[in-house]
């Protein structure tokens, strides 16, 4: 049975049933003419369709509106290669783009995996990939919306791994990959900004202190990052005439979130793609004022109402953690699907169980206690300050479901009574002695023969 569970081609194929199954009961009870259209109508899939009909990179809201730099275009032009290989607005595409969100989503426990490998051994990685795979938010934003959620996530976790793994190279190799890889990581979700100086960072202080070459590979890695981003905000400059580095939303979002009528759950209301007044404004001012007049006034909002902020950003916190739900208690008693509380408890159990999991690897003096905590603890502030979605939070969920799993292994050293040591010395150590027993030399005690008496 251990064998079986700790198998990663088993958790993978689980994942991967559980993504199709749930998509396939989805499409099914669906119009396949609204899967068609629908979702490809937020600003991912409209990017998309403009860049498929030869438009370029822009109109984020059904119109034509000109270029735009509202996300980074890794995903936008995935979609927009759909487009192009099975026709804009079509059931084929939608099927083609979930297709790849599922197997993007499943793929996660890979990395996931061996990050928990090394940080805890084999039990802590199988657990970690297995609460993966029966996540209920990794399984429904693979299907119902077209984002880069489930890309993102599987990045996420792609990053910790490589981050434990460059934190041991010498070889200029592998640090030029990690480069590359943080280069996509922004090409892809420019939010994943906030995790790179301290990931990098402390891959290089690993290095340092073993007497390592850390200066040349963390300057060369920190460069491909850069040079990955380059091109863009190179286009950016040219079509916008100011400097946009990543992408332009930030004020737009920071100001829907932070106003006179903002609200802890946001249903659209303000934003360009709803309110007709606001998008003749984004049309008239152009996309960078309109950006910097929303940045601008929010900021003062937020300075002069520091009561309300704090309401807001509690607000959010809740709805973050809670899958969200921004009263989670009273959601749990008042909606009766068994499906909501599931779901709803699954959030809250995962997000203390990834707080107790910091604090057992602080208490443990892992080392790899810093590069897990700063994606639960710095990655959601920019969502406590602007909006809060489950969505939003996805990038870093597998890394949620990572220390969630050396909370439990914890709690089974605990309920055994045993001794506590750091997790991968107790992996490496059953690990060794199964080893002597299948080669054969682990020692049999002598046990004398009981006397007859004579």
């Amino acid at each position: 049975m251990k064998r079986w569970a700790t198998r990663l081609s088993l958790i993978v194929l689980v994942a991967l049933a559980f993504r199709l199954g749930f998509a396939w009961d989805y499409v099914r009870h669906l119009s396949h003419r609204a899967l068609s259209t629908i979702p490809f109508l937020f600003e991912s899939g409209n990017i998309a369709h403009s860049v498929a009909t030869g438009a370029g990179f822009g109109s984020p809201f059904r119109v034509d509106t000109g270029p735009t730099a509202w996300m980074t275009p890794v995903y936008p032009l995935i979609l927009a290669g759909i487009m192009k290989l099975f026709g804009t607005y079509t059931f084929p595409s939608y099927l083609a783009a979930v297709g790849l969100n599922i197997g993007w989503s499943a793929l996660a426990c890979v990395p996931l995996f061996y990050a928990g490998k090394r940080i805890g051994g084999v039990g802590v990685a199988a657990t970690a990939a297995w609460l993966w795979a029966v996540f209920p938010n990794a399984i429904l934003l693979s299907y119902e919306s077209l984002w880069e959620t489930s890309l993102s996530a599987l990045i996420g976790a792609t990053v910790l791994w490589a981050t434990l793994r460059v934190a041991e190279s010498d070889r200029m190799r592998d640090w030029c990959l990690y480069g590359l890889l943080w280069g996509l990581a922004l090409m892809t979700n420019a939010s994943l900004l906030s995790l790179l100086p301290l990931l990098m960072g402390w891959a290089a202080y690993r290095r340092l202190r073993q007497s390592g070459d850390w200066k040349r590979n963390a300057a060369m890695a920190a460069g491909l990052a850069l040079l990955c981003c380059v091109p863009w905000t190179i286009r950016n400059y040219a079509v916008f005439h100011t400097f946009v580095p990543l992408r332009s939303v930030i004020g737009l979002q920071l100001w829907v979130g932070n106003n006179p009528q903002a609200k802890v759950v946001w249903l659209g209301e303000q934003h360009p793609i709803h309110d007709t007044a606001e998008r003749e404004r984004y049309i008239q001012m152009g996309e960078p004022a309109y950006m910097a007049e929303k940045r601008s006034n929010a900021i003062r909002y937020i300075l002069t109402h520091p009561a309300r902020e704090e309401e807001l950003i509690g607000g959010r916190f809740i709805m973050l953690w809670a899958g969200g739900s921004p009263a989670p208690v009273r959601d749990f008693f008042a909606n009766r699907s068994l499906w909501f509380r599931y779901v709803l408890l699954f959030n809250l159990l995962t997000a203390c169980g990834a707080l107790l999991g910091i604090i057992a690897l602080v208490r443990l003096d892992s080392p790899f206690a810093f590069p897990t905590a700063v994606y639960p603890l710095v990655f959601p502030w920019a969502y406590y300050m602007t909006l809060a979605y489950p969505r939003y939070r996805h990038p870093i969920d597998p890394v949620i479901m990572l220390l969630t799993a050396v909370t439990l292994w914890q709690l089974t050293v605990w309920l055994r009574k045993t001794p506590v040591s750091r997790p991968r010395q107790e992996a490496e150590s059953r690990l060794r002695g199964r080893k002597e027993r299948d080669s054969g030399s682990a020692r049999i005690p002598y046990k004398p023969r009981r006397s007859s008496g004579r």
